[in-house]
């Protein structure tokens, strides 16, 4: 016996503008279940304004209040759909005298089925973040990312996605996309395929796991020396502290942080990859977007971290990621100016959500022009990272200084825009 399905997530909408909703989250536990309902929140463009969550390991009971930006509408489907995607992120549903109840076993998933999406158009300022945008409502996943200007100026867009929606594969979901650029594109579209590719295609247009040394070192310099970043695209004043002191059981991790998007996707990320397992949190925003965050964690054998190493490993580990949760840089190439932003990926191999959309809009608000962009995943020391290398147009690139481009793009991934 479980609960009825339409109770594993219930969300009570505010009534005003500016006052949170409420979303309530009822059901069995699993390894990573708060990272993966974080990373639906931060893809929904929703932020965690005061969150409370508690397990016994095996029951966990979880309510986050969150707030869209002041821009954007919620119409009663989008309520829907993201109702729909938390509950696909919990434990698989089962069938019983008619009625759907959760069951604590987890059933294994197939590898999502990859699609090649060909766009020829011809450019002008913004494109990509248009197209990008259209992706992300559709549900597109875009897992990789070829684009490149010709002389003509014409663009050729290569985008390797998945659905969400498992439907890609399907005329009617094909010809919905297409409807949906063509809407937007108007007539700078050329022409739009979509063709469903096997692993030997993905593998093949797979880039080469390790990055040139030069570009190692202009954005992983810290990761690779373990340094704290001192520069100013980081976050502020974060303090992380653990204590054995007030648990028989538990370890309490205590942060104190400056807010960002997508704050406690990170946490909950770094946890999972460590198999850290929370019992009970609190996390509460104060004004002036100071978080400050209480995590009661045990270890998968159900102890405490009680080694000291252990106990600074995962300390040093929280406190860089929330300083620098992505890395981004502007760097010169020859007579080219390319743009690097990277973004850890997790142990499961799920990446941050919506970075892409940001870079692009970012530059769009930059009035700066995409020549060329690629997305691929390479292995830096020990950990796999998501890069995005996007070379500049070569004139609007020299109108504003590195600096202001870097932060132009900081801010917004950051959501301090």
């Amino acid at each position: 016996m479980g609960i009825l399905h339409d109770d594993v997530v219930i969300i009570k909408q505010s009534e005003k503008e500016g006052e949170p909703s409420v979303i309530t989250i009822n059901c069995p536990d699993k390894t990573g279940l708060g990272c993966d309902l974080c990373r639906i929140l931060l893809y929904f463009g929703l932020s965690i304004v005061r969150g409370d969550l508690s397990t016994d390991g095996k029951w966990c009971y979880i309510v986050f209040w969150v707030v869209c930006k002041p821009t954007t509408r919620w119409y009663s489907s989008r309520w829907e759909l993201l109702k729909k995607r938390l509950i696909g992120a919990c434990p698989s549903c089962s069938s019983a005298s008619g009625i759907s109840y959760y069951r604590s076993e987890l059933q294994p998933s197939k590898p999502p089925d990859v699609f090649l999406l060909k766009l020829s158009c011809y450019d002008r300022k913004g494109l990509l973040h248009d197209v990008t945008e259209v992706l992300c409502s559709l549900e597109l996943n875009i897992k990789k990312v070829k684009v490149s200007t010709t002389p003509d100026g014409t663009v050729m867009d290569l985008f390797f996605v998945t659905d969400t929606r498992e439907l890609l594969h399907t005329t009617k979901r094909q010809e919905e996309t297409y409807k949906a650029l063509e809407d937007v594109m108007q007539d700078a579209m050329i022409s739009c395929n979509i063709e469903k590719v096997g692993p030997e295609i993905t593998a093949c247009s797979q880039a080469s796991p390790f990055l040139p040394s030069a570009i190692t070192e202009d954005i992983f310099h810290l990761e690779m020396s373990n340094e704290l970043p001192s520069v100013s695209l980081t976050s502020n004043n974060v303090s992380v502290i653990m204590d054995n002191s007030l648990s028989p059981a538990h370890t309490l991790v205590q942060i104190v942080c400056q807010d960002h998007k997508g704050l406690l996707y990170d946490i909950m990320r770094t946890l999972k990859d460590y198999n850290i397992q929370i019992s009970y949190g609190r996390i509460y925003i104060k004004q002036g977007r100071k978080c400050e965050i209480d995590l009661f964690i045990m270890q998968a054998d159900g102890k405490k971290i009680v080694d000291p190493s252990k106990q600074s490993a995962l300390s040093s580990r929280l406190q860089m990621e929330l300083l620098q949760p992505l890395r981004v840089t502007v760097v010169s190439r020859g007579p080219d100016t390319e743009l690097l932003v990277a973004n850890p990926v997790e142990l499961s191999s799920k990446g941050r959500p919506l970075v892409f959309f940001d870079i692009t809009l970012a530059l769009k608000m930059l009035n700066i022009c995409i020549f060329s962009a690629e997305i691929a995943r390479h292995m830096i020391g020990d950990r796999e990272w998501e890069v995005y290398r996007v070379l500049l147009d070569e004139g609007a690139s020299l109108s504003l200084p590195r600096r202001q481009v870097e932060e132009g793009v900081w801010k917004l991934l950051m959501g301090w825009e």
